[in-house]
């Protein structure tokens, strides 16, 4: 990189963290005002407050909104740089069109690395911090609420379980089954009253079991007043954390997966599309980036304003563009790849249209 270069990256660096710092208060500003009443009934001093909230807000904010902080730095800056004729100037003196902008095409891949390695494992800890918070202080049930509701999974290849309901907070439900299939026959079913979670023997308690095995020579059953057994998940499993793939590194998100296909539970694609997104909003960032110099590149009446104004359209329609790939795959069909790529997809060809019919 030449001298050039280095003036650009730096001013757009600069530019880049200007941009996140302004957007970081107003966030936090907002965010505030919305959650004063919890603040105030947590009983939590400002500094506790600081450190078990906001500093795993204010990563999170980061990561949600890099890619709009990047766009936006790069259309301000190039558009300072159109409107005082430096682009023109650059060119003039021999400079080629690709030249100049692969100096936009190093920063954006910079900014991109800066956010995948963000994104597998630094703000999900952040999100952690934040989720915590929130689970606690926020969404809370209110006293005399419980937390109950029906499961049921696959525990490994051959095996099923279901509770009709189950108490978070005592660790305790009912109406439990497991159900044993091989070569898609019934082999083994068995039934209790009641099961609770021993932290002790880290095992599940059974009461008031009927057990029936079924063989050739037909079926058995046995009844046990109590009796332990070992399954393959806890009562963490059994939790609704709305916050989990947010708070899992990329590692443990594989593995999450990998737990939930095998359990047959429902939710897997948002597990996945989350995966596939940290991947795919990195080379969101290098893509924003070209299109914003591309468009920002060329002098024209209205001055920045203009550029602005069109950099922020551009950015909606990415973000219902990314909204609606995600709705698609949760709730729909769409494969999770295909939802964490599609904006991409469909902006790379707005990219290269765009580059195709900019002045040189």
């Amino acid at each position: 990189m030449k001298k050039l270069d280095w003036y650009i990256f730096r001013q757009l660096l600069t530019t880049f963290v200007t941009c996140m710092l302004i957007f970081t208060v107003i966030a936090i500003a907002v965010d505030s005002s919305e959650k004063t009443d919890n603040f105030v009934a947590s009983g939590l001093g400002t500094r506790q407050i600081i450190r078990q909230y906001y500093i795993g807000f204010v990563p999170y904010i980061w990561g949600m909104l890099y890619p709009l902080f990047v766009f936006i730095a790069v259309i301000y800056f190039t558009s300072r740089m159109a409107m005082r004729s430096e682009i023109i100037a650059m060119l003039a003196t021999g400079t080629t069109y690709n030249r100049w902008l692969r100096v936009y095409l190093f920063a954006g891949i910079f900014f991109a690395v800066v956010l995948w390695f963000a994104a597998r494992w630094y703000i999900p800890q952040a999100n952690e911090i934040r989720g915590n918070f929130e689970a606690r202080y926020v969404d809370a049930p209110a006293p005399g609420e419980s937390s109950t509701t029906a499961h049921y999974m696959r525990t490994d290849s051959h095996t099923y379980v279901g509770l009709k309901y189950f108490d978070t907070s005592s660790r305790t439900g009912g109406n439990f089954f497991l159900n044993r299939i091989r070569n898609q026959q019934l082999v083994y079913n068995l039934r209790a009253e009641s099961v609770q979670w021993d932290t002790t023997k880290r095992q599940w308690k059974l009461r008031n079991v009927t057990a029936r095995t079924v063989g050739p020579r037909g079926e058995t059953m046995s009844t046990i007043p109590e009796q332990y057994v070992v399954l393959n998940f806890e009562p963490a499993d059994l939790q609704t954390d709305k916050y989990a793939k947010d708070k899992l590194t990329t590692p443990e998100l594989n593995e999450q997966i990998r737990l939930e296909e095998l359990r047959g539970n429902e939710g897997v694609n948002t597990l996945k599309v989350e995966r596939y997104r940290r991947t795919a909003t990195s080379y969101s960032v290098v893509l924003l980036t070209l299109i914003g110099a591309i468009l920002a590149g060329r002098k024209n009446r209205g001055g920045s304003g203009v550029h602005l104004a069109l950099g922020i359209i551009i950015a909606a329609v990415f973000i219902l563009f990314d909204r609606f790939s995600t709705v698609f795959s949760v709730k729909g069909n769409l494969p999770p790849l295909i939802a964490a790529w599609i904006p991409n997809f469909v902006f790379t060809c707005v990219a290269i249209y765009l580059y195709r019919k900019a002045p040189k």
